[in-house]
């Protein structure tokens, strides 16, 4: 309470000048007053000084005997949290999500969300139009320590077959999304531990659960979440960090951990299912002079026993290009899987790919309208993806507005074509927002 100490004596000067005003006007003062006047505010400062000296003394005890010290909390005497956007943990550069504010407590949890609510009439056969409830999300951020934090994302997703069964099945699927640890030595680098979306494709770690943070209703077709083109999440460890570069601010990711399970389309969380690690690496630029660009690559390795499926090594390369400022909006990827049998030289790449472009109206900027083309070919003699991914083209076009700040409303059309199938016509209108 530095400033408080100097406050009184303060108060009290100015206090002197405002009595010694009439004084000062006055034709013929009289001197011997204002000099026991001066003297009796000046004892009075002093005494008020004393004051706060005890109650200055009298707090530092108080908090001495709750605080711990140093040696039993090595964090208590480190720099606070700086702040940092958890949503993107073990994806660095990525960041969108909760923010952690810096400081002194911990665990210090702060939690938010998402949610949408959508209409949907498509032409597809087998599909039902009308409203459906779309994803629940729950965000949860903590620090730990000045260098220790966790994220945990959770998702409720409505279920087509709910009440069936017996015993009846649940109206919403609970699905732990991501789970991670990370400790911060710098920028340079965090190592975390956990359940990701994984680092192989800006889309994925980009926009995670919670459709407001993208700009469209839906996603790219070889991203969707429960699709099987590329592995959409991820367990084990990453170390992650950036570097200036010179300007070209260079990120990086690295991990090892469990490829996808026995189940193409999921990750391995309770193990591995041939214990053959899968490991990737991601590097991307986002250069100073180009601010909003990034272009960035990655390689993901795994050896794939999917039930119903040959066992198969598996290479994956992507790469990707984003212009991210609003006018305009611009984000393209590129992916091949390429499969190849054990004891054979004979290998196999399916491939995809998809190009965004979206721009908010400078006359009128709550308005975006965008348009993205969908690609995937998979060849007929990878019997990985046979008959569990279809080749594809489609188109999306659409428009967001923004009602605020939390909150978008979106309507989109999408046509999609597949090979010796009728096109698919899909009308969507999704409100979603953020808390």
């Amino acid at each position: 309470m530095p400033g408080l100490r100097y406050f009184p004596r303060q108060l009290a000067l100015f206090s002197a000048i405002c009595a010694l005003s009439p004084f000062a006007r006055a034709q013929a003062p009289d001197v011997a007053a204002q000099t026991e006047l001066i003297q009796q505010l000046l004892k009075r400062i002093d005494r008020l000084e004393n004051r706060v000296t005890e109650l200055e003394s009298e707090r530092s005890g108080s908090l001495a005997e709750k605080k711990p010290s140093a040696a039993a909390d090595p964090s208590a005497t480190a720099a606070p949290l700086a702040p940092a956007t958890i949503a993107g943990m073990g994806t660095a550069g990525h960041d969108h999500g909760t923010p952690l504010e810096p400081t002194s407590t911990y665990p210090s949890l702060r939690l938010s969300g998402f949610g949408d609510i959508n209409y949907v009439a498509s032409d597809q056969p087998g599909t039902h139009t009308g409203f459906n409830e779309g994803q629940f999300i729950l965000h949860m951020s903590s620090a730990l320590s000045s260098r220790v934090t966790y994220f945990g994302e959770l998702s409720m997703t409505a279920r087509t077959d709910a009440g069936s069964g017996s015993p009846a099945a649940g109206g919403f699927n609970l699905e732990v999304e991501r789970s991670m640890i990370r400790f911060d030595q710098s920028d340079h680098l965090k190592v975390s531990f956990g359940r990701y979306h994984t680092p192989i494709s800006y889309w994925n770690t980009a926009f995670h659960h919670g459709s407001w943070l993208q700009t469209t209703a839906s996603r790219p077709e070889m991203i969707q979440f429960g699709g099987s083109f590329i592995p959409v999440h991820f367990v084990g460890t990453l170390a992650e960090g950036s570097f200036s570069a010179k300007g070209l601010n260079l990120n990086y990711n690295a991990g090892i951990g469990n490829g996808r399970s026995s189940v193409l389309s999921r990750s391995g969380d309770w193990g591995d299912v041939n214990n053959n690690k899968a490991w990737l690496a991601n590097v991307f630029v986002k250069p100073d002079k180009l601010y909003g660009l990034q272009v960035g690559a990655a390689v993901y390795r795994d050896k794939i026993n999917a039930t119903g499926r040959p066992e198969a090594r598996e290479w994956i390369q992507s790469a990707h290009l984003v212009w991210s400022k609003e006018n305009p909006e611009s984000i393209a990827e590129f992916f091949n899987v390429n499969h190849r049998r054990p004891g054979s030289n004979v290998a196999v790449n399916s491939q995809a790919w998809y190009a965004q472009m979206a721009w908010r109206l400078p006359f009128a900027a709550q308005w975006k309208p965008y348009y993205r083309y969908d690609y995937i070919h998979v060849p007929m003699a990878d019997l990985v993806f046979r008959g569990a991914i279809s080749n594809l083209a489609g188109s999306t076009l659409g428009v967001r507005y923004d009602i605020s700040n939390f909150s978008a409303f979106k309507l989109e059309y999408r046509r999609q074509s597949r090979p010796g199938l009728a096109d698919i016509n899909v009308a969507w209108v999704q409100t979603s927002f953020t808390f």
